[in-house]
């Protein structure tokens, strides 16, 4: 029975372990066969058929009819079942491009290129997700025109090669080709292809294309004209990133007359690249006359007088007649030149020392001269010169620029115009002229810049100095010393002048110091005599009062004495004699005191006197005045007058005849 239990168990694990080793084969067969593949979500399998009852691909590189090889179709992720033995599934990644970065595609099988392409038209072949689809519409093999913006994109890549910054995406077929594909992301970074075009405006930069694909330039051309730039044009191709719309609507390989501005573009740098170039920049006080290499010839706006070249409008070959005014231009230096021109004042200095700062003048020196008296000075010169901005094309025209215009035609011209001046002079006339030249040099050339189109604003003469040898030297010392002489002449007169009015100035100075003593003095005896004649004043009206005084107590006794006659008679006739005996002696009296003063005139002068001298006692005034102020004045004066009664009152006291008194002048001699 054991042995039984024994050989049963036998038996199983005998039919286990050929069960294991039966599906130990099957999966060995389903691995080595391919007859089921899983293929994970984020990769994707390149089919290779082995083989086929259709046979092997006869042409191109891409089984599209079932042919043994790479088939164009991907496997997805999921599982997969296939006939054993028949395929080969390359396992391969998703294509990422990352943001603002550019993917080109670089396709294995397809129409080969013609010779007049560059890059594969992508025109209708343009899925490269679909590459049963691209080959079926023509792609073309090698480089496409199309590039990859940021995504991931499924792409076979067997049929395909993706080179982005960071990778290339392929299926590894040879070492030849993997040098191929690298030599290639080589050139694009060179060219910075893997990022878009940035330009900023505060680099003020612009971009000028050139396009490595399309027909040729026409013969005589050497910059492709714009097209397809207006954005309502169905072939709009948006600053060279849609190729094949650039190419449809009739655009040129080679540099191309439209520059890219302020902005980011997505451009496939194996189609066109991009040269960076400074912004035409317009300074204020000139104007840019443009000179275009491209265009068709247009017609001459310069008029029939004008036999200098021609003028054409904008857009045209040649000189344009409308020149750009201050400010910042996006223009392109390869399709044309911008001659600026100063519209402001600017000066040409005929000196080896100094420049403007324009350096139109720097290869210009002093103009030398040959005076009549054989001198050889030479003539530093300025000329302030306007250019109207209207007729700034017409300069550059006629010149080329303002340089050649100075160098080539200003200069001969100036120069000979002052060389003949100079013969017709000395050297003395010369410098003792310049201002006249000088005048007569603008009135004369002004005309002769106006046929240059230009304005003459002045023109400035410098002093001539020694050329070849030293004797203007000598000429300029003997001036200078007969200007000294000259000088002195007159400095001379002018002191002799000076010192008579110094002199004049030193005797009013002398009065004027003495004036305030005389003032003084003649104040002071206004001043006595304003007081002598006070006091005369005061004397007479005291005279008066006492005449006065006399005569009222006259009067009253007089009346007093006829109220007591009366009286008197009244009374008695008795006292009558007596009075009349009193009356007649007193009359007596009277009549001997006059007598014996010499007269009644002399009496009272001798009262006067007695109530003068009783005034002097009194007020305690001096008898003699501390100024004596003298003058012929006549008998009215205060002088004759003390002189009088002084003399009065001597002879009353010695009894001495009085005499009148002689004017103080006659006393003197």
């Amino acid at each position: 029975m054991l042995d039984l239990l024994q050989g049963e168990h036998a038996d199983l694990i005998l039919l286990l372990a050929k069960i294991v080793g039966v599906l130990i084969a099957i999966a060995l067969f389903v691995r080595v066969s391919g007859i089921v593949r899983y293929i994970p979500n984020d990769r994707l399998g390149v089919l290779e058929k082995l083989w086929s009852f259709r046979g092997s691909v006869q042409s191109g590189f891409i089984a599209l009819r079932g042919e043994a090889g790479y088939q164009p179709d991907v496997l997805r992720g999921g599982f997969h079942f296939f006939m054993p033995f028949q395929f080969r599934i390359h396992p391969v990644s998703l294509v990422t491009i990352p943001q603002s970065e550019i993917g080109y595609v670089f396709a294995r099988d397809g129409e080969p290129l013609p010779p007049t392409q560059t890059l594969a038209n992508n025109e209708v072949a343009n899925d490269f997700q679909d590459a049963r689809g691209f080959l079926s519409n023509g792609g073309q093999k090698g480089p496409q025109r199309k590039i990859l913006r940021e995504g991931t994109y499924a792409i076979n890549l067997a049929q395909f090669v993706v080179l982005t910054r960071d990778s290339i995406y392929a299926v590894r077929l040879n070492t030849s080709e993997k040098t191929l594909f690298e030599n290639m992301s080589t050139l694009i970074a060179e060219r910075s292809g893997f990022q878009p075009v940035v330009i900023k405006d505060a680099q003020d930069v612009i971009g000028v294309v050139t396009v490595h694909d399309g027909p040729s330039l026409p013969d005589g051309e050497i910059i492709a004209p714009t097209v397809g730039s207006a954005t309502n044009d169905p072939d709009f191709h948006n600053n060279f990133q849609d190729t094949e719309k650039f190419l449809r609507a009739g655009g040129y390989r080679g540099r191309q007359y439209q520059v890219l501005a302020d902005g980011s573009y997505y451009l496939n740098r194996l189609f066109a690249t991009v040269e960076l170039v400074n912004k035409t920049v317009i300074e204020v006080g000139t104007v840019g006359v443009v000179v275009s290499y491209t265009g068709r010839r247009g017609i001459d706006q310069s008029g029939e007088a004008y036999r200098h070249g021609e003028l054409v409008d904008p857009g045209y070959r040649g000189v344009w007649t409308t020149p750009l005014l201050p400010g910042k231009y996006a223009f392109n230096t390869y399709a044309g030149k911008i001659v600026a021109v100063p519209t402001t004042n600017f000066v040409l200095k005929w000196t080896k020392e100094q420049s403007g700062p324009h350096r139109l003048d720097e290869n210009l020196s002093e103009i030398s001269l040959i005076t009549r008296d054989a001198f050889e000075p030479l003539l530093p010169l300025s000329v302030v010169v306007h250019i109207d901005y209207r007729k700034a094309p017409l300069v550059v025209q006629r010149f080329g620029d303002i340089k050649k215009l100075v160098e080539q035609t200003l200069d001969p011209m100036v120069s000979a115009y002052f060389k003949n001046i100079a013969q017709t002079k000395t050297l003395i006339q010369l410098l003792q002229e310049r201002s006249d030249i000088q005048q007569k040099s603008g009135d004369e050339m002004r005309a002769k810049f106006e046929g240059y189109s230009l304005e003459l604003q002045e023109v400035l003469i410098g002093t001539p100095h020694a050329g070849t040898g030293q004797g203007i030297e000598q000429i300029l010392i003997q001036l200078r010393e007969r200007q000294i002489a000259v000088e002195k002449v007159e400095t001379y007169k002018l002191q002799e002048v000076a010192a008579v009015q110094e002199r004049t100035l030193r005797e009013k100075q002398a009065m004027a110091e003495q004036q305030t003593q005389i003032t003084a003095s003649a104040l002071s005896i206004q001043v006595r005599e304003n007081e002598g004649k006070a006091k005369l004043a005061q004397t007479r009206q005291e005279a008066e009062t006492i005449q006065v005084t006399a005569k009222a107590n006259a009067e009253r006794a007089r009346l007093e004495g006829g109220g007591e006659a009366d009286r008197i008679r009244f009374i008695g006739s008795a006292d009558a004699d007596k009075i009349r005996a009193i009356g007649l002696a007193q009359a007596e009296a009277t009549d001997k005191q006059v007598q014996a003063y010499g007269g009644p005139q002399y009496q009272l002068n001798s009262q006067v006197l007695m109530r003068f001298a009783e005034a002097i006692e009194n007020g305690k005034l001096p008898l003699v005045p501390n100024i004596m102020v003298g003058g012929g004045k006549g008998e009215g004066g205060s002088g004759n007058l003390v002189e009088m009664l002084l003399a009065m009152l001597v002879a009353e006291r010695t009894g001495t005849p009085q005499r009148p008194a002689a004017p103080a002048g006659e006393r003197a001699n």
